[in-house]
């Protein structure tokens, strides 16, 4: 046995310190469960003190570690080699307290965020984050990857959120910020350097975020548009009329709509299949009848002023889950596609129209390519593509990355939206970050972990 896994048992105790067999039962990711994990060891810590512990003798040795959450990431941070530890936050999932005066809820980093949401919710509050991996997605990783979804339009991304944190820096040396105070000017806000960094700053092991008092009232509709700059209109008229309760502004193109209400979609198409944009909106307050009614009133007009072509409004709670399952399910284009490639990025608003047009009409001339669907949270300017193709190559990998990724730089827009950079997109790091920043980064990375441990290869390449 390895000096470092007898001194790793010492820690944990040999329960949770898996070697060998116990490693190839698991995988790197919920879409890879067949393909088993390559990994020296997988650690099982359930505190911050032995995370402290864990990290201290990686160091000192040298041992490269990789931080498991609920590894639904689409960009490879989680993904390991045979030299590298895998530390999974699994068992570190505890909530550990909900402050109903402050509005806070304070939870270990492995905990589910379906259950931080419900726990909110049996407290009268409501977390805001919510996107389609919330049964499976880890609060750790969530704040890791600065993760965005469906409510990013009106409460932020998971930075605006975040109000305390606790992480171990590559040493064993605990970083922590366990304040509940919306406002501290105190100097650095240190907590800031972790969110977004997946992993390779340190690993975050306890959190605090802010909560928002359980809306009233909760409206969906759908709407079908004819072009994009009704598009633009319909989200300023909404906004407007609504005064600051547009929740999500979601925009699907119609071969996207198509396949997520067809078999073996589980929700027949509200609207037919007759307009070229369908948005997908929710607005969250304070009354429901009298929402409703400027709800419905605010569709009517924007039929009237021909922003869009045709709308219908949800008109249960049981049907606002129907409609919402349309946008939070992917499977049903996955299962469109031989081999699948998919890309989160930023675009501004006004741009996206017609460059992801461009984008899927370039894609559509490369013979392998066979479905290319576009969707995403057009209120915020992120556009999610679902590439289908004949095969997987590395040649192919890279023609379908070049034709989606470089027509952003020249318009200033991002790679990542919401999902990060991994292992997948660092060399398309360029195209969204100036060269002085990323040598910052470097320097930063050097200076929190000058062995590169944490992470390693992820994000930067310090060779």
């Amino acid at each position: 046995m390895a000096a470092i896994i007898s001194s790793l048992i010492s820690v944990l105790d040999k329960n949770r310190v898996l070697t060998e067999s116990r490693v190839k039962e698991r995988y790197s990711h919920v879409w890879q469960m067949d393909q088993p994990l390559n990994a020296k060891a997988v650690l099982l810590p359930k505190t911050t003190a032995e995370i402290s512990e864990i990290l201290s003798i990686c160091n000192e040795q040298g041992q490269p570690v990789v931080v498991h959450g609920g590894l639904t990431n689409l960009v490879g941070s989680t993904e390991t080699n045979s030299n590298e530890i895998a530390i999974s936050m699994e068992k570190m999932n505890s909530i550990e307290e909900i402050d109903s005066s402050s509005r806070t809820i304070t939870m270990q980093a492995g905990a589910i965020l379906e259950n931080v949401q419900q726990a909110a919710a049996d407290n009268g509050l409501l977390l805001p984050l919510n996107f389609g991996a919330k049964g499976t997605a880890q609060i750790g990783g969530v704040v890791a990857t600065n993760a965005g979804g469906l409510r990013v339009l009106r409460y932020g991304m998971t930075r605006q959120l975040v109000v305390g944190m606790e992480a171990v820096l590559a040493d064993g040396t605990i970083i922590s910020s366990m304040k509940k105070l919306i406002k501290n000017n105190s100097a650095y806000d240190l907590k800031q350097l972790f969110i977004g960094s997946e992993g390779t700053l340190g690993v975050i092991t306890k959190v605090i975020l802010r909560l928002v008092e359980s809306p009233g009232s909760r409206i969906s509709a759908l709407a079908g548009l004819e072009k994009y700059e009704q598009v633009v209109a319909f989200l300023r008229f909404m906004d407007k009329g609504l005064a600051g309760t547009l929740s999500s502004f979601e925009l699907m193109w119609h071969s996207t709509y198509k396949v997520l209400t067809s078999p073996p979609a589980t929700v027949p198409p509200p609207l037919p299949y007759v307009h070229n944009y369908y948005v997908l909106l929710d607005s969250l307050g304070s009354d429901q009848k009298h929402d409703s009614i400027r709800f419905q009133n605010l569709l009517e007009e924007a039929i009237s002023k021909e922003l869009i072509q045709d709308a219908v409004p949800a008109e249960s709670s049981t049907e606002i889950g129907r409609f919402w399952t349309i946008r939070e399910d992917v499977d049903p284009m996955v299962a469109q596609c031989n081999h699948t490639q998919q890309f989160d990025i930023s675009i501004p608003i006004p741009l996206i129209g017609d460059l992801v047009n461009k984008i899927v009409d370039e894609l559509y001339q490369i013979p392998e390519v066979e479905k290319v669907f576009a969707f995403g949270h057009v209120g915020d300017g992120n556009i999610h593509l679902v590439v289908g193709k004949s095969c997987q190559s590395e040649h192919l990998i890279n023609q379908i990355n070049h034709k989606v990724y470089q027509p952003l730089e020249s318009i200033g827009g991002s790679i990542s939206g919401e999902h990060g950079i991994g292992i997948h997109k660092k060399h398309f790091l360029h195209i969204s970050r100036t060269p002085e920043e990323i040598r910052l980064m470097k320097t930063l990375k050097r200076s929190l972990d000058p062995g590169n441990i944490l992470n390693p290869g992820k994000i930067l390449d310090l060779t």
